[in-house]
């Protein structure tokens, strides 16, 4: 399917976009990436354009010519984050959805892929594709959240409107892997823990008491799942990309702990909040639809991701950091 067509790919110097344009480039793809990334994160046969995709005329051009568009880019960041800036998560998503998926819709792109997220579920233990909109999604998310409703409910109205039904839409886990952000102020969990470890941080304080469930999927597994998706769930219908496996906070450091020489001491800070006991996906769908398995567990997939951190620490810092860059952090 995807030998010698044109595909776009936004974000594709992220964690989750270099492993999707390196399983496109394998499959015979010609791949065009935007971002405002350093490009030395992804090699020089793909066509690289730098711009914002808040603004129309650069997303028209990124589309015009393109087969397939892969829309990956957006914002990421710790609970914290994502509630002291609020508008800030929300506007940029909001812009990048709705302008994106217009100019694939003008630039007459057959198909589509829009990255949802697993934030836009109500607070039940289990997420299954057909509930998310039986309640609100939980406060702690909620403004990327209605940003990612935003965007699927965008996608269905193109297909009420103008039967324009070549759009996968896929709903990750907790996403890791090499490329992302370790930068213990605005990373997630598992790069965030990685970060504070390679930093010297001893011992390791962790947030409650270890026994939360989480979801979680390694990027090269869940790059594999969007591709899956864009060829077997193009027609507007949700899919869940997880492992739906539990994997307590506790499983996670551990198998951080693991992955180093010298471990350090980990307290638990028991004080602190844990969040919601239980998210975890139901991957049915997945299975069923697209024939999606993930192939790393949480150790595997997080060895990967330390080895390939201490050998790349350099390029993982070229990375394009919102926070930072628009002075959120300082």
């Amino acid at each position: 399917m995807y030998n010698g067509k044109k595909v776009l790919v936004t974000g594709g110097t992220g964690m989750i976009g270099v492993q999707l344009v390196k399983q496109l480039l394998e499959a015979g793809a010609i791949v065009r990436v935007a971002s405002l990334d350093d490009p030395s994160r992804i090699g020089k046969e793909v066509e690289f354009m730098r711009g914002n995709l808040m603004e129309w005329d650069f997303c028209k051009t990124i589309t015009q010519g393109m087969d397939y568009v892969f829309h990956l880019a957006g914002i990421k960041g710790s609970v914290g984050i994502g509630n002291k800036k609020a508008a800030s998560f929300l506007v940029p998503h909001l812009l990048m959805n709705t302008l994106m998926m217009e100019a694939a819709r003008q630039s007459e792109v057959e198909r589509y892929l829009f990255t949802s997220s697993i934030a836009v579920y109500n607070p039940v233990e289990v997420f299954v594709e057909d509930e998310a909109w039986e309640g609100s999604p939980h406060p702690t998310d909620k403004y990327a959240a209605w940003a990612k409703r935003m965007g699927e409910l965008q996608a269905e109205a193109y297909k009420v409107e103008y039967g324009w039904d070549k759009i996968a839409i896929v709903r990750p886990a907790n996403v890791y892997g090499p490329y992302d952000n370790f930068d213990p102020k605005t990373g997630m969990v598992v790069p965030a823990l990685i970060g504070r470890v390679v930093g010297g941080e001893n011992p390791l304080v962790v947030w409650g008491d270890g026994s939360t469930i989480r979801d979680f999927i390694y990027s090269e597994d869940c790059a594999q799942g969007m591709m899956l998706a864009l060829e077997k769930g193009a027609n507007c219908t949700p899919v869940n990309l997880g492992s739906g496996q539990r994997t307590s906070i506790k499983d996670v450091v551990e198998a951080v702990k693991s992955g180093f020489d010298k471990p350090p001491e980990i307290l638990w800070d028991t004080e602190k909040p844990s969040g919601q006991p239980i998210r975890l996906m139901d991957m049915t769908r997945a299975k069923e639809m697209l024939g999606f398995t993930p192939k790393n567990s949480i150790q595997e997939g997080v060895k990967k991701t330390i080895e390939w951190y201490l050998s790349n620490t350099d390029l993982a810092e070229k990375r394009y950091n919102v926070f930072y860059k628009n002075k959120f952090i300082e």
